[in-house]
């Protein structure tokens, strides 16, 4: 049977040790000097050398070369099976046995978090004076449950994730040596999955060295069970456009292919949060509300069904606010002199209380003079900020709530915003909801535009007039506004 590739290339020193020298050349120093301590604490996650370092430092103590065999005064504990005050004791009563051949006993106790209360507590009197010949190397992926009484009598080292170009890197050196064709594609996927484990990410990469001569990148996806990339930019564009029925058929043909929810999920999260990262969000807020409900996929009794109604649930169309090709410029238009149309020739209806006899017909100004165009003025800026907090109402109800108080004025460029109490104008005025409303606006009006909260009175509007009270006093005559 072969031996497995993340033993075969496992460390046999500390110079070997890839990714972690913050703690290896601290460690070869104090051996260097001889200033060795009675108990070690190795922390960090998995697969990144915690035992690895723990039994090179066991062997370097004590002078031995490192290899597999293993040493009778290099003892190895498993916390997980050996976690009660039972075991404990027995190592306690131990320690006092002289080592064999070595210079130092050492005990290496993996995933110490796990130990009970109880087995604490025999644990501690053993670290509080053990024995000269005596030294301790424990190792955990969860520190924070440890009890501080054993942390402070330990010289701890924390272990980092392998950054991913290191475990690139190392994963070519053991393909070479291997003999095996890889894509570079697929070794930054095996690596982004190890999440910095060395060990997990050279386990994946023996599993790829059966699949294919050549190891592509869609060797890996299928390995994992990762839908192709294609899918998912499809599923993201499905969400920022709206567009419901693509969301349930591309997640219909995920189903049918074998892609289970929570991968679907997970891989749909890591693209909304690069898209964040990268600041190529449209809509930050949405963003993270959709990665907060994505996390609840893995773990519910229904996983298809939630993933589903959060995918339609943030579908959101900007199409759906009211088209802005209404508001135009009032420059643009030079309206004629206000005149009534004429009636067409009926029945003479009859004259009631309210109606009386009006001319039909408003006779044109002797001023030769045509009136200058308007500009942009109080009613188209009312008509544009109208449709801004439209679109601001579907995704930001606090901001609408502040934006509707705002008496809107517009010159074509500027539009100013006056407000009658200063929280307003101050919470409007902060950089990141002045700039969210720019780019409603400027979405909207198809110009750049700046926007200035200002304090002042609501100025007053002329009412529009009532159109029944005037067709009363003028009869049916069509009228047009100004």
């Amino acid at each position: 049977m072969g031996q497995a590739l993340y033993r075969k290339y496992r460390s046999k020193s500390l110079g070997e040790v890839v990714g972690q020298e913050h703690v290896t050349t601290t460690l070869a120093n104090a051996l260097k000097s001889g200033r060795i301590s009675h108990a070690y604490l190795l922390s960090g996650p998995r697969g990144v050398g915690k035992t690895s370092i723990a039994r090179i430092l066991a062997h370097e103590i004590n002078g031995l070369p490192y290899d597999d065999e293993a040493h009778l005064d290099i003892i190895e504990i498993d916390a997980a099976s050996n976690r009660r005050i039972d075991e404990i004791r027995d190592l306690r009563d131990r320690v006092n046995t002289a080592p064999a051949r070595a210079k130092y006993k050492v005990y290496i106790i993996d995933e110490v978090h796990m130990l009970t209360k109880e087995a604490f507590n025999a644990l501690l009197k053993t670290l509080e004076e053990p024995p000269a010949h005596v030294i301790f190397i424990l190792a955990t992926t969860e520190a924070h449950k440890l009890p501080e009484t054993i942390i402070s009598r330990t010289q701890r080292y924390s272990l980092r994730p392998v950054p991913e170009e290191k475990v690139i890197e190392h994963l070519k050196t053991i393909a070479s040596g291997e003999k095996l064709k890889i894509d570079d594609d697929a070794l930054a996927l095996i690596a982004k999955h190890g999440e910095g484990s060395f060990r997990d990410s050279i386990s994946l990469l023996d599993q790829a060295s059966s699949v294919s001569e050549q190891v592509t990148r869609a060797d890996i996806e299928r390995i994992l069970g990762l839908a192709p990339d294609t899918y998912i930019a499809q599923l993201t564009a499905a969400i920022r456009e709206g567009n419901k029925g693509s969301i349930v058929s591309t997640l219909s043909e995920l189903y049918a292919q074998g892609f289970e929810p929570p991968v679907i999920a997970q891989q749909l999260s890591a693209r909304v949060r690069s898209e964040l990262l990268a600041e190529q969000s449209a809509d930050p807020g949405a963003d993270l509300h959709l990665l907060a409900e994505l996390l609840d996929v893995p773990a519910s009794r229904s996983p298809r069904q939630l993933l589903e109604i959060t995918l339609l649930k943030s579908a959101q169309p900007i199409a759906s606010v009211p088209s802005v090709t209404t508001v135009q410029p009032k420059a643009a238009l030079v309206p004629e002199p206000m005149v009534a149309k004429p009636r067409k020739p009926k029945a003479e209806p009859q004259v009631t209380p309210k109606q009386v006899e009006q001319p039909t017909k408003v006779e044109k100004s002797d001023d030769p003079t045509p009136e200058p165009a308007p500009t942009l003025g109080d009613v188209d800026a009312t008509e544009l900020w109208n449709q801004a907090l439209e679109q601001i109402k579907t995704k930001y109800n606090t901001l609408y709530g502040i934006a509707r108080m705002a008496t809107p004025t517009f010159d074509g460029k500027r539009l100013t915003l006056a407000f009658k109490f200063a929280f307003h104008q101050k919470r409007l005025s902060e950089a990141k909801n002045r700039q969210l409303l720019t780019e409603v606006v400027e979405r909207l009006y198809g110009k750049p535009v700046e926007i200035v909260c200002t304090m002042g009175d609501t100025p007053t509007t002329a009412a529009k007039p009532d159109m029944a009270a005037i067709s009363n006093i003028f009869g049916s005559a069509e009228l047009l506004e100004s």
